[in-house]
């Protein structure tokens, strides 16, 4: 029951899937935290993997950057893999003061520039949340483990490079704690699907102060965020 983007068959992936953007990350948690890990997909490259961690099934995968690529890998997880539980883990660039690098930052909800929800032609502006159960249950973990965490509004930008240079600004103004660009089409995807999403970031680097990670510690470094969210399983 393949796709065109994974060659996994029905009951390779486990219920709860890790999203990492990059799919070396995937790569890097399966070896890592996984016992027994199988790869199930490399199509384009987007590594995926199942194994178990502590005696729970459970699969992580790339998702690729930005909205479009991760509402492809998302979309398919939930609709076609039945996978309940979708958890994104990865890079932020921070907006608040009190928010810092290496920081962790859960996203309650997922502020967007994206026109991805057209497609469901409500006759409103839709407001992607995470599901509350993982989102509490992640809190929690986290201060188990003495993370550093700040919960809030996030916001998911199509535009990396963007001409218009007070953007971040403007969203900082509004409280968002931070910028990334996959989570408000995982929350729009899990919506529709009726399935549960969060989104656990690392802060990689920050728009108004001085620090940022390296490429190298990005792909390796964010073991704090990869624990949380493993234990969510």
């Amino acid at each position: 029951m393949s796709t065109p983007h994974n060659k996994a068959e029905l009951g390779e992936i486990a219920k709860t899937v890790l999203m990492p953007g990059d799919p070396l990350r995937a790569k890097y948690i399966a070896e890592t935290y996984l016992e027994n890990p199988v790869c199930f997909n490399t199509v384009r490259n987007m590594f995926g993997y199942t194994g178990t961690y502590k005696g729970k099934k459970i699969s992580v995968m790339g998702g690729g950057m930005g909205m479009p690529s991760i509402g492809i890998y998302s979309y398919e997880l939930y609709n076609m893999y039945d996978v309940d539980n979708i958890i994104r883990i990865g890079s932020a660039g921070g907006l608040q003061e009190d928010v810092n690098v290496k920081d962790v930052v859960i996203g309650m909800g997922a502020c967007t520039d994206s026109n991805y929800a057209y497609q469901y032609e409500l006759p409103g502006t839709f407001a992607p949340i995470a599901d509350y159960g993982l989102l509490e249950k992640a809190v929690n973990v986290a201060r188990a483990q003495g993370a550093n965490v700040k919960v809030g509004n996030i916001v998911s930008s199509d535009v990396f490079y963007n001409k218009f240079t007070d953007v971040n600004k403007k969203w900082a103004e509004m409280g968002c704690l931070a910028v990334e660009m996959e989570a408000a089409a995982l929350y729009m995807n899990a919506a529709k699907a009726h399935k549960k999403a969060l989104c656990i970031l690392t802060i990689s680097d920050h728009l108004f102060k001085e620090g940022e990670l390296s490429a190298e510690e990005r792909q390796n470094g964010f073991h704090q965020m990869m624990e949380i969210a493993l234990e969510l399983a």
